[in-house]
């Protein structure tokens, strides 16, 4: 038996954050991969729930020992995924879910062809202005960027398998969880996870 990798990845201003959280607190199945990162911890975040918090050299040992799935330098600052952790849960049976961007992404189904990816989208280029500019943290320069490197972003949905629009949030969770559940019910799936039921009555 053996797990599913799932990949969601989706711009900024999507809801995929917030799809997410929903996703595990429905399907408590699913095991969410905590990103290794060498920045310092923010306040409030906890080592092990945002980030696995490492210094320079750890991280630098994981990348000579092909540890990770995936890694980055993201303004002097390295993030990366546990390719030995995920090869453990999926071993074990566990879906695994991977909330990661679209080159991150690619990266993984190089190394996972077999992984589920999943984009999600916004309804419209003006809803999703109006979500940025809705958090208030940002100028309306930053604002323009973000939409930019957005646009940029979505031109990525072809590489995925589902596309879920979340122009309601219940409406994509659902749509979310629709996804995962049939992944589960495939043939391939089906057959590893009751090999013994379908020896016995085929």
């Amino acid at each position: 038996m053996s797990g599913h990798l799932f990949i969601i990845t989706a711009p900024s201003g999507a809801g995929k954050t917030t799809l997410v959280r929903l996703l595990l607190e429905n399907d408590p199945a699913i095991r969410l991969s905590i990103s290794y990162t060498t920045r310092a911890p923010r306040a409030g975040e906890e080592d092990g729930k945002a980030y696995h918090f490492v210094d320079v050299p750890s991280f630098k040992g994981m990348i000579e020992r092909q540890e990770l799935l995936e890694w980055a330098e993201v303004y002097g600052n390295y993030y990366g995924t546990s390719r030995v952790w995920i090869e453990g849960e999926m071993a074990k049976g566990k879906d695994v879910l991977l909330e990661i961007d679209w080159q991150g992404a690619a990266q993984v189904r190089r190394l996972f062809p077999e992984a589920i990816s999943i984009f999600v989208l916004p309804p419209s280029i003006a809803e999703l202005e109006r979500r940025l500019s809705g958090r208030g943290t940002d100028a309306p320069e930053v604002i323009e960027r973000r939409l930019a490197v957005a646009r940029d972003e979505m031109r990525h949905v072809g590489e995925c398998d589902y596309v879920i629009i979340n122009n309601e949030l219940q409406t994509a969770l659902d749509d979310l969880l629709a996804v995962v559940r049939s992944c589960r019910l495939s043939l391939v799936a089906q057959r590893e996870n009751h090999g013994e039921l379908f020896a016995a009555l085929l």
